[in-house]
């Protein structure tokens, strides 16, 4: 919110709204988000923690603010960061010229748990890889953004995109009126229109689309159910479908329905039992072969993984040079490969200083951030390296930057990313704005709503500023 100078120019409106605003009216607002969200059933799913597993995701009520100025760079960056990944998968389940050139260690590839030799020599529709891609990025200076990690397979947290800026829509719908803010609402459509795109091309001007879910015990259900609504598709489980002479079919009242494009929320291994993991029972016999027989579309692609692998994090830079012949717009945070006899020595050695996380690991488990840590904590990671380096790697604690955030004991800065959310079908698309996650406890840097984070609504703003006669949409009738 803050630079050297005093308040930034995008945020001069909302300093000033706060600024007037009781803390009385703040506490009955968050209240009311609150209770929104219970009303509409946003939750999301934590298990082995004992207890209901179904839990709001905070929603903090101040907004994350970024410029459009600061937005249009951003975007140029994350298509081509887009562009290279799925070059580079292309290029690895094919001629593997990256490997060949010596730019990645083929081994890290090859071996891999993430890559696939079911997807080797085969082309998917249209060419993509990894349709819908979260790009998890943090800022650290006014102009300092870095990519802290590429989602690739199934990344989630688009729902709750929406649904902030709805409520934020309902809640306050004076203070957005007053702003002119870039719309999200046209995800849904996009997402639909990218999915059809890459339908094979027997399916004709309308292609049968469809939502595969785990079902109803996935910590991202209720997002499954979201999309599929505002696409106006089907969500479906694996029994729902059935694969007959290579063609995937939806069960229905009417008999059997072609499936042309599937947009799957189903990690690789358990999507098909014949080709993965034959104890699957959330997968669809066969689907892997109908996909090889070009008669369906799987949304993301199956071995997307090897893409947003921690331990091929750091060579993306070097994707984006070798495929594009582009200097790279977006950088990495400097990372160090465990499995390096130097960097392990320097992790080693510095492991109190550092954020030590799991190759493989998501929603924020099996991390250490150093700083924070205990004397024992940082021993019973130095020992986890020293058993099996290759499941690790490090990298510095970054100065995050802080938005102001309503806590209880007030309003106080807490720590952001950003996960915008980019469209790769016949074109690439990004609506403006993301998932701004926020680390609610005082210090933290640990944004993941597993972990206790929240979100915020994310307003890309023209760079004119607040403009009293805006009108944001119909919702705005709804709040005082």
């Amino acid at each position: 919110m803050r630079a050297e100078d005093g308040v930034r120019a995008a945020y001069a409106e909302i300093e000033r709204w706060l600024r007037a605003t009781p803390r009385e009216q703040l506490d009955r607002k968050r209240h009311e988000a609150e209770l929104l969200f219970r009303r509409i059933g946003i939750t999301f799913a934590v298990y082995g923690e004992g207890g209901d597993p179904e839990r709001l995701i905070p929603f903090d009520i101040i907004p994350r603010i970024i410029a459009r100025s600061e937005w249009d760079r951003l975007s140029v960056g994350l298509r081509q960061r887009v562009r290279a990944l799925n070059a580079f998968l292309a290029d690895v389940y094919g001629k593997q010229e990256i490997l060949k050139a010596g730019k990645i260690p083929s081994a890290l590839v090859l071996e891999n748990e993430g890559y696939r030799q079911e997807m080797v020599g085969f082309v998917p529709p249209g060419g993509v890889y990894t349709h819908i891609s979260g790009i998890d990025m943090v800022r650290t200076g006014p102009n300092e953004f870095y990519v802290l990690e590429d989602n690739c397979r199934t990344p989630s947290g688009v729902s709750y995109m929406l649904e902030n800026r709805e409520a934020m829509l309902r809640l306050f719908p004076k203070l957005c009126a007053r702003h002119k803010i870039a719309p999200v609402g046209r995800y849904p459509e996009e997402l639909l229109e990218t999915l059809k795109a890459v339908a094979p091309a027997r399916a004709g001007a309308h292609p049968a689309v469809a939502i595969l879910t785990p079902g109803p015990y996935n910590s991202a259900y209720y997002e499954h159910c979201f999309l599929a609504d505002e696409m106006g598709v089907e969500v479906v489980e694996g029994a729902d479908l059935c694969v007959t002479d290579k063609v995937v079919y939806m069960r229905t009242t009417a008999g059997p329905k072609r499936v042309d494009v599937i947009y799957r929320r189903i990690d690789d291994e358990f999507l098909d039992p014949e080709a993965f993991r034959p104890d699957s029972l959330v997968g669809v016999p066969g689907l892997m072969e109908a996909y090889r027989a070009g008669n369906v579309a799987l949304a993301n692609a199956p071995g997307g993984g090897i893409a947003d692998d921690k331990a091929i994090y750091p060579y993306v830079p070097e994707m984006v040079r070798f495929y594009l012949g582009e200097e790279p717009l977006l950088a990495n945070v400097p990372t160090f490969l465990c499995e390096r006899d130097e960097d392990r020595k320097y992790v080693l050695s510095n492991i109190d200083k550092l954020v030590v996380k799991l190759a493989k690991g998501s929603g924020g488990y099996g991390m250490l951030i150093g700083p924070h840590a205990t004397k024992a904590e940082c021993e019973e990671f130095h020992a986890r390296i020293l058993a099996r380096p290759g499941d690790y790697i490090a990298q510095p604690t970054l100065a995050l930057s802080t938005c102001p955030t309503v806590v209880e004991q007030g309003i106080a800065p807490r720590h952001v990313d950003l996960r915008p959310f980019v469209l790769s079908g016949k074109e690439i698309r990004i609506v403006p704005g993301g998932l701004t996650r926020v680390a609610l406890k005082d210090g933290s840097l640990v944004v993941n709503s597993s972990q206790g984070g929240g979100t915020k609504d994310t307003w890309i703003l023209e760079d004119e500023g607040p403009d009293s006669g805006q009108v944001q949409s119909q919702s705005q009738t709804a709040g005082a």
